[in-house]
């Protein structure tokens, strides 16, 4: 009789986990969250706020390599449920 061990996967945030037409932003002041939003909203309005809060902060160079967001939190939360109603 076999004895069967579960598999182990560890899950790494790739870009495999980002659905298409989507893209991953790190959003924090200290602690830095990573969220999957949709590409649209970049060009929105509201969401420019908030990229030119980045670029002035960080420019081009991204510490996470990827795009960085300082802002809290519930502000980003706040800004994206806005642009998903």
């Amino acid at each position: 009789m076999a004895i069967r061990m579960p598999r182990i996967i560890k899950k790494s945030s790739t870009a495999k986990d980002i659905p298409k037409g989507h893209c991953a932003v790190y959003v924090g002041e200290e602690q830095k969250k990573r969220f999957v939003i949709p590409i649209s909203f970049l060009s929105q309005p509201l969401f420019q706020n908030l990229l030119s809060q980045a670029e002035e902060e960080f420019g081009f160079d991204h510490p996470m390599g990827g795009l960085t967001i300082p802002c809290r939190e519930d502000v980003f939360i706040n800004v994206t449920s806005r642009l998903r109603n």
